[in-house]
């Protein structure tokens, strides 16, 4: 055989190996699946509200890969999301001009509110798991208790936005219209920001290095405080805007309706092939593990299966990817 078809063949079985492969695999097998037993998944109005509904989702989890690469967990940007929602909603209220100077906003809040996250855990190094819990219980008591948050109408700018569509599609049975909305684009532009960092940038090199020896890292000349201040920033931007783009999708400010979505930005990390151990991961990965549990999620009801269901298979992917991480790294060490 020759040397070029040698390297082609390893090069694929690599990628067939690799957990997006896997992840991808099963998508098709349970959107068929579905599909067989209610007909309704590949409607264009089910397709759309699956668009729609892996918006938010997926912008989180692409905060919470970035954390898990670097070597952290991150379980405070649902937090900063509600807080910037709500004190952008309360205090641009009046507000009646440009949609981005409200996003700027929120980015800014959240921006503040990363900036703690990160000068804890970068000069102090202390444990991420523990500042960000630390941090989320400390967000969420300003926002029920000195701002003593309720449902509120937003701003007209975010209320417009939240009705404006990319384009509307009619199921020709049902009679369901859905609508896409522009907010996709925030997506496919944070998608494309953060590959491009952590892919063609030193800075995206030193995240991994971070992750997997903080100490290699050092030594290989990477300023691991300046990263780690950079990782919880950006991470407290991304959440920031995505509160603000929550608000905008449901025109309306539901302070508490972010709870619980870092469990499941963490579990579509690892079901991705994000390493709870940091130093691998990738953005392709994260997205097919936010549509799998979305198509999940969302197909529940198609199935006739109660949603309660979703909590466990939740449960069930962290405690698996956490023993895969931890057997992986046990098989590093061991050569």
């Amino acid at each position: 055989m020759r040397y070029p078809e040698m390297l082609d063949k390893k090069y694929l079985q690599r990628k067939i190996l690799r957990t997006e492969f896997f992840v991808f695999i099963a998508i098709i097998i349970l959107s068929i699946l579905i599909q067989l037993r209610s007909g309704q998944f590949f409607s264009n109005n089910n397709l759309v509200d699956l668009v729609r509904a892996v918006i938010i989702p997926a912008m989180f989890s692409i905060a919470a890969m970035i954390v898990l690469v670097s070597g952290g967990t991150d379980v405070s940007a649902p937090s900063i999301a509600s807080l910037a929602m709500y004190l952008v909603s309360k205090w641009m209220l009046r507000y009646e001009g440009n949609v981005i100077v409200l996003f700027l906003i929120g980015a800014g809040i959240g921006i503040i509110l990363g900036c703690l996250n990160g000068y804890l855990i970068a000069r102090f190094q202390f444990p991420t798991l523990i500042v960000t819990l630390g941090t989320a219980s400390l967000y969420t008591g300003l926002l029920q208790g000195v701002f003593a948050a309720h449902e509120h109408p937003v701003p007209a700018p975010m209320h417009a936005l939240g009705k404006a569509k990319l384009f509307s599609v009619e199921n020709a049975v049902s009679g369901l219209k859905s609508n896409m909305p522009l907010t996709i684009f925030l997506l496919i532009a944070l998608v494309i920001l953060v590959w491009f960092i952590l892919q063609k940038t030193m800075l995206g090199r030193g995240i991994y290095a971070i992750g997997g020896d903080v100490i290699s890292a050092q030594r290989a000349g990477f300023n691991v405080f300046q990263i780690q201040m950079f990782i919880y920033i950006f991470v407290g931007m991304i959440a920031g805007i995505t509160g603000v783009a929550r608000a905008s999708m449901m025109m309306n400010c539901q302070p508490t309706n972010l709870n619980g979505m870092e469990m499941t930005a963490i579990a579509s990390c690892v079901l991705g092939g994000t390493s709870v151990q940091g130093g691998a991961g990738s953005i392709t990965g994260t997205i097919l593990g936010v549509l799998l549990i979305t198509i999940i999620s969302n197909s529940l009801l198609l199935l006739g299966i109660s949603t309660f269901w979703q909590k466990i298979f939740t449960g069930l992917i962290i405690l698996i990817g956490t023993g895969v991480s931890a057997y992986r790294m046990k098989q590093r060490q061991g050569h």
